[in-house]
């Protein structure tokens, strides 16, 4: 892969010169109990919880665009703006879907929605931002 839009020395990169607006992906899940609001809260129905229906969403996300990054790159979740429109029960399949619709230097935003068949359950928009993992760890282990 050429990475000369890689600054080496800064742990520096532009997403725009990998990334494209229209990259897309999808992935798909069965609800299995734990999946469910119930697992968490007891009292809750059996029925796909809206922080599961967010990863899933976050996941394609990040497939969409994971091949595109120069090996020691990831992206992270650093905005959700989601609604959870209809329950998903235990033995369905949900589907999500992720498209690229902005690209920053930092910073991919996403379309995003689940579907059960061709029945919209949730949708929303996702950001995610660009990191370095070798310097991020740095920094995060002081």
């Amino acid at each position: 892969m050429n990475v000369n839009f890689v600054d080496q020395h800064e742990g520096r990169m532009d997403a725009r010169d990998v990334i494209t607006v229209g990259l897309s992906a999808e992935r798909e899940i069965t609800v299995t109990p734990e999946l469910t609001v119930r697992h968490f809260v007891d009292y809750m129905p059996p029925v796909f919880a809206t922080p599961m229906m967010i990863l899933e969403m976050e996941m394609a996300s990040g497939e969409a665009i994971h091949p595109r990054l120069p090996q020691g790159w990831v992206t992270v979740g650093t905005g959700v703006d989601i609604r959870h429109l209809q329950p998903a029960l235990v033995g369905q399949v949900v589907r999500s879907t992720s498209k690229v619709i902005s690209v920053d230097q930092r910073s991919i935003g996403f379309e995003v929605a689940c579907w059960v068949g061709t029945r919209k359950i949730g949708d929303g928009k996702h950001l995610r931002g660009l990191i370095d993992v070798e310097a991020f760890t740095k920094r995060l282990m002081g």
